[in-house]
Protein backbone atom coordinates (compact mmCIF):
# COMPACT_ATOMS: atom_id res chain seq x y z
CA UNK A 1 0.00 0.00 0.00
CA UNK A 2 1.46 3.32 -1.12
CA UNK A 3 -0.74 5.52 1.05
CA UNK A 4 -1.71 5.97 4.69
CA UNK A 5 -4.93 6.38 6.65
CA UNK A 6 -4.09 10.08 6.80
CA UNK A 7 -4.05 10.18 2.98
CA UNK A 8 -7.53 8.62 2.89
CA UNK A 9 -8.76 11.20 5.39
CA UNK A 10 -7.22 14.05 3.40
CA UNK A 11 -8.83 12.78 0.18
CA UNK A 12 -12.24 12.50 1.84
CA UNK A 13 -11.98 16.10 3.06
CA UNK A 14 -10.91 17.31 -0.39
CA UNK A 15 -13.60 15.50 -2.35
CA UNK A 16 -16.41 14.63 0.11
CA UNK A 17 -16.32 11.10 -1.35
CA UNK A 18 -16.89 7.96 0.73
CA UNK A 19 -14.03 6.12 2.41
CA UNK A 20 -14.22 3.10 0.11
CA UNK A 21 -14.24 5.31 -3.00
CA UNK A 22 -11.18 7.17 -1.66
CA UNK A 23 -9.31 3.94 -1.02
CA UNK A 24 -10.12 2.65 -4.50
CA UNK A 25 -9.00 5.93 -6.08
CA UNK A 26 -5.70 5.88 -4.15
CA UNK A 27 -5.17 2.25 -5.17
CA UNK A 28 -5.79 3.12 -8.81
CA UNK A 29 -3.55 6.18 -8.56
CA UNK A 30 -0.84 4.17 -6.77
CA UNK A 31 -0.86 6.63 -3.90
CA UNK A 32 -0.66 9.79 -6.04
CA UNK A 33 -2.99 12.22 -4.23
CA UNK A 34 -3.63 14.63 -7.12
CA UNK A 35 -4.33 11.76 -9.49
CA UNK A 36 -6.72 10.22 -6.94
CA UNK A 37 -8.64 13.51 -6.73
CA UNK A 38 -8.95 13.55 -10.52
CA UNK A 39 -10.16 9.93 -10.58
CA UNK A 40 -12.90 10.67 -8.04
CA UNK A 41 -14.04 13.78 -9.89
CA UNK A 42 -14.13 12.00 -13.27
CA UNK A 43 -16.13 9.12 -11.81
CA UNK A 44 -18.40 11.58 -10.01
CA UNK A 45 -19.08 13.58 -13.16
CA UNK A 46 -20.00 10.38 -14.96
CA UNK A 47 -22.73 9.96 -12.36
CA UNK A 48 -24.16 13.42 -12.89
CA UNK A 49 -26.42 12.36 -15.77
CA UNK A 50 -27.70 9.41 -13.73
CA UNK A 51 -28.89 11.86 -11.08
CA UNK A 52 -30.70 14.24 -13.44
CA UNK A 53 -34.13 12.76 -12.76
CA UNK A 54 -33.81 12.83 -8.99
CA UNK A 55 -35.82 15.17 -6.79
CA UNK A 56 -34.06 18.05 -5.03
CA UNK A 57 -36.41 18.98 -2.22
CA UNK A 58 -33.74 20.04 0.28
CA UNK A 59 -31.14 22.78 0.23
CA UNK A 60 -30.84 26.37 1.39
CA UNK A 61 -31.65 29.98 0.64
CA UNK A 62 -28.75 32.41 0.81
CA UNK A 63 -28.81 36.18 0.30
CA UNK A 64 -26.74 39.32 0.68
CA UNK A 65 -27.35 43.06 0.64
CA UNK A 66 -24.70 45.65 -0.16
CA UNK A 67 -25.61 49.32 -0.44
CA UNK A 68 -28.59 49.45 -2.85
CA UNK A 69 -28.09 45.94 -4.21
CA UNK A 70 -29.67 42.76 -2.87
CA UNK A 71 -29.22 39.26 -4.29
CA UNK A 72 -30.62 35.88 -3.29
CA UNK A 73 -30.46 32.32 -4.57
CA UNK A 74 -31.94 28.95 -3.75
CA UNK A 75 -29.51 26.05 -4.05
CA UNK A 76 -31.12 22.62 -3.93
CA UNK A 77 -29.88 19.13 -3.09
CA UNK A 78 -31.49 15.77 -2.38
CA UNK A 79 -30.98 15.36 1.38
CA UNK A 80 -30.80 17.54 4.47
CA UNK A 81 -27.52 15.76 5.32
CA UNK A 82 -25.84 17.42 2.33
CA UNK A 83 -27.63 20.74 2.98
CA UNK A 84 -25.98 20.87 6.43
CA UNK A 85 -22.52 20.18 5.03
CA UNK A 86 -19.73 22.72 4.80
CA UNK A 87 -18.92 21.86 1.19
CA UNK A 88 -22.49 22.48 -0.02
CA UNK A 89 -22.68 25.75 1.90
CA UNK A 90 -19.27 26.82 0.58
CA UNK A 91 -20.56 26.28 -2.96
CA UNK A 92 -23.59 28.44 -2.13
CA UNK A 93 -21.29 31.20 -0.82
CA UNK A 94 -19.19 31.07 -4.00
CA UNK A 95 -22.27 31.29 -6.21
CA UNK A 96 -23.74 34.15 -4.19
CA UNK A 97 -20.57 36.25 -4.51
CA UNK A 98 -20.66 35.76 -8.26
CA UNK A 99 -24.38 36.61 -8.35
CA UNK A 100 -23.59 40.00 -6.79
CA UNK A 101 -21.07 40.74 -9.52
CA UNK A 102 -22.90 39.28 -12.53
CA UNK A 103 -26.45 40.44 -11.64
CA UNK A 104 -28.11 38.11 -14.21
CA UNK A 105 -31.75 38.40 -15.24
CA UNK A 106 -32.60 34.74 -14.61
CA UNK A 107 -31.22 31.30 -13.71
CA UNK A 108 -30.37 30.44 -17.33
CA UNK A 109 -28.22 33.56 -17.70
CA UNK A 110 -26.64 32.94 -14.30
CA UNK A 111 -25.63 29.34 -15.12
CA UNK A 112 -24.15 30.47 -18.44
CA UNK A 113 -22.06 33.26 -16.89
CA UNK A 114 -18.36 32.74 -16.14
CA UNK A 115 -17.53 32.47 -12.45
CA UNK A 116 -13.86 32.37 -13.45
CA UNK A 117 -12.20 32.61 -16.87
CA UNK A 118 -13.14 29.45 -18.72
CA UNK A 119 -15.34 28.16 -15.87
CA UNK A 120 -19.09 28.72 -15.99
CA UNK A 121 -21.46 28.62 -13.03
CA UNK A 122 -22.91 25.40 -14.49
CA UNK A 123 -19.43 23.86 -14.31
CA UNK A 124 -19.18 24.74 -10.61
CA UNK A 125 -22.63 23.20 -9.99
CA UNK A 126 -21.65 20.04 -11.91
CA UNK A 127 -18.48 19.72 -9.84
CA UNK A 128 -20.55 20.00 -6.68
CA UNK A 129 -22.89 17.39 -8.11
CA UNK A 130 -19.93 15.07 -8.68
CA UNK A 131 -18.10 15.52 -5.38
CA UNK A 132 -21.17 15.51 -3.15
CA UNK A 133 -22.77 12.54 -4.89
CA UNK A 134 -26.20 14.17 -5.11
CA UNK A 135 -28.09 16.16 -7.69
CA UNK A 136 -27.33 19.83 -7.04
CA UNK A 137 -29.18 22.63 -8.83
CA UNK A 138 -29.71 26.36 -8.69
CA UNK A 139 -33.50 26.67 -8.61
CA UNK A 140 -34.02 30.43 -8.39
CA UNK A 141 -32.08 33.67 -8.31
CA UNK A 142 -33.22 37.20 -7.50
CA UNK A 143 -31.53 40.55 -8.02
CA UNK A 144 -32.91 43.88 -6.75
CA UNK A 145 -30.83 46.92 -7.60
CA UNK A 146 -31.12 50.70 -7.43
CA UNK A 147 -32.69 51.49 -4.06
CA UNK A 148 -32.56 50.18 -0.44
CA UNK A 149 -33.20 46.45 0.02
CA UNK A 150 -34.42 44.75 3.19
CA UNK A 151 -33.31 41.19 3.89
CA UNK A 152 -34.54 38.41 6.14
CA UNK A 153 -33.43 34.77 6.30
CA UNK A 154 -35.31 32.25 8.42
CA UNK A 155 -34.25 28.85 9.74
CA UNK A 156 -37.14 26.40 10.03
CA UNK A 157 -34.85 24.10 12.03
CA UNK A 158 -31.81 25.08 14.15
CA UNK A 159 -29.61 22.40 12.58
CA UNK A 160 -30.38 23.42 8.99
CA UNK A 161 -29.22 26.45 6.96
CA UNK A 162 -31.93 29.06 6.18
CA UNK A 163 -34.90 27.58 4.35
CA UNK A 164 -36.83 30.82 3.79
CA UNK A 165 -35.43 34.04 2.39
CA UNK A 166 -36.94 37.43 1.52
CA UNK A 167 -35.60 40.44 -0.33
CA UNK A 168 -37.78 43.55 -0.42
CA UNK A 169 -36.89 46.69 -2.34
CA UNK A 170 -38.17 49.94 -0.87
CA UNK A 171 -37.90 53.59 -1.76
CA UNK A 172 -36.43 54.59 1.61
CA UNK A 173 -35.17 52.51 4.52
CA UNK A 174 -36.22 54.43 7.62
CA UNK A 175 -36.96 53.10 11.12
CA UNK A 176 -35.68 49.67 10.09
CA UNK A 177 -38.76 49.22 7.93
CA UNK A 178 -36.93 47.13 5.32
CA UNK A 179 -36.17 44.26 7.68
CA UNK A 180 -39.60 44.53 9.32
CA UNK A 181 -41.39 44.20 5.99
CA UNK A 182 -39.08 41.35 4.93
CA UNK A 183 -39.95 39.46 8.14
CA UNK A 184 -43.64 40.09 7.49
CA UNK A 185 -43.35 38.70 3.95
CA UNK A 186 -41.56 35.62 5.27
CA UNK A 187 -44.42 34.94 7.69
CA UNK A 188 -47.47 35.85 5.57
CA UNK A 189 -46.25 34.97 2.06
CA UNK A 190 -48.08 37.59 -0.05
CA UNK A 191 -48.02 37.06 -3.80
CA UNK A 192 -48.19 40.67 -5.02
CA UNK A 193 -47.30 44.18 -3.83
CA UNK A 194 -50.62 45.90 -4.78
CA UNK A 195 -54.10 44.64 -5.60
CA UNK A 196 -53.64 46.08 -9.09
CA UNK A 197 -50.78 43.62 -9.60
CA UNK A 198 -53.07 40.58 -9.28
CA UNK A 199 -53.58 39.18 -12.81
CA UNK A 200 -57.11 39.23 -14.21
CA UNK A 201 -57.10 35.48 -14.86
CA UNK A 202 -56.20 34.80 -11.22
CA UNK A 203 -59.13 36.94 -10.06
CA UNK A 204 -61.51 35.26 -12.51
CA UNK A 205 -60.45 31.83 -11.33
CA UNK A 206 -61.00 32.87 -7.72
CA UNK A 207 -64.44 34.22 -8.70
CA UNK A 208 -65.37 30.85 -10.24
CA UNK A 209 -64.21 29.01 -7.12
CA UNK A 210 -66.09 31.43 -4.85
CA UNK A 211 -69.31 31.04 -6.84
CA UNK A 212 -69.11 27.24 -6.89
CA UNK A 213 -68.38 27.17 -3.16
CA UNK A 214 -71.28 29.51 -2.39
CA UNK A 215 -73.69 27.38 -4.46
CA UNK A 216 -72.49 24.21 -2.72
CA UNK A 217 -73.13 25.93 0.61
CA UNK A 218 -76.73 26.55 -0.47
CA UNK A 219 -76.51 30.34 -0.48
CA UNK A 220 -79.63 32.04 -1.91
CA UNK A 221 -79.44 32.99 -5.59
CA UNK A 222 -80.38 36.61 -4.83
CA UNK A 223 -77.37 37.02 -2.54
CA UNK A 224 -74.91 35.06 -4.66
CA UNK A 225 -73.32 37.94 -6.58
CA UNK A 226 -72.70 39.98 -3.42
CA UNK A 227 -71.25 36.97 -1.55
CA UNK A 228 -68.93 36.08 -4.44
CA UNK A 229 -67.62 39.63 -4.83
CA UNK A 230 -67.05 39.84 -1.07
CA UNK A 231 -64.97 36.68 -1.13
CA UNK A 232 -63.01 37.83 -4.16
CA UNK A 233 -62.28 41.14 -2.45
CA UNK A 234 -61.11 39.23 0.62
CA UNK A 235 -58.83 37.06 -1.51
CA UNK A 236 -57.25 40.06 -3.25
CA UNK A 237 -56.65 41.70 0.11
CA UNK A 238 -55.08 38.52 1.45
CA UNK A 239 -52.54 38.14 -1.37
CA UNK A 240 -51.66 41.87 -1.66
CA UNK A 241 -48.74 42.81 0.59
CA UNK A 242 -49.61 46.39 1.44
CA UNK A 243 -53.20 45.53 2.41
CA UNK A 244 -52.27 42.76 4.83
CA UNK A 245 -52.43 43.30 8.59
CA UNK A 246 -48.85 43.94 9.70
CA UNK A 247 -47.21 40.98 11.47
CA UNK A 248 -45.91 43.03 14.42
CA UNK A 249 -49.05 45.17 14.84
CA UNK A 250 -52.27 43.66 13.48
CA UNK A 251 -54.13 46.95 14.08
CA UNK A 252 -52.21 48.48 11.19
CA UNK A 253 -51.80 47.47 7.57
CA UNK A 254 -48.41 47.10 5.93
CA UNK A 255 -49.19 50.27 3.96
CA UNK A 256 -49.67 52.23 7.19
CA UNK A 257 -46.30 51.02 8.48
CA UNK A 258 -44.65 52.06 5.23
CA UNK A 259 -46.40 55.44 5.24
CA UNK A 260 -45.15 56.11 8.77
CA UNK A 261 -41.60 55.46 7.56
CA UNK A 262 -42.12 57.62 4.46
CA UNK A 263 -41.41 54.61 2.27
CA UNK A 264 -43.05 52.26 -0.24
CA UNK A 265 -42.38 48.80 -1.62
CA UNK A 266 -41.14 48.60 -5.20
CA UNK A 267 -40.66 44.81 -5.45
CA UNK A 268 -40.01 41.71 -3.38
CA UNK A 269 -38.93 38.08 -3.71
CA UNK A 270 -39.73 35.28 -1.27
CA UNK A 271 -38.03 31.90 -1.60
CA UNK A 272 -38.80 28.79 0.44
CA UNK A 273 -36.77 25.68 -0.25
CA UNK A 274 -38.76 23.21 -2.33
CA UNK A 275 -41.77 25.47 -2.85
Amino acid sequence: MKYSAEDVKKLREATAAGMLDCKKALDEAEGDFDKAVEIIRVKGLKGVTKREGRTTSNGLVIAKVQENLGVMLELNCETDFVAKGERFQALADELLEHLMKAKPSDVKAFLASEIKPGRKVQDAVDEGNATLGEKIEVRRVAVLDGSPVGLYLHRTSPDLPPQVGVLVQITKDALGVGKDIAQHIAAFAPSYVHRDDVPADVIENERRVAEETARNEGKPEASLAKIVEGRVTGFVKEVSLIEQAFAKDAKKTVKQILDEAGSAVKAFHRFRVGQ
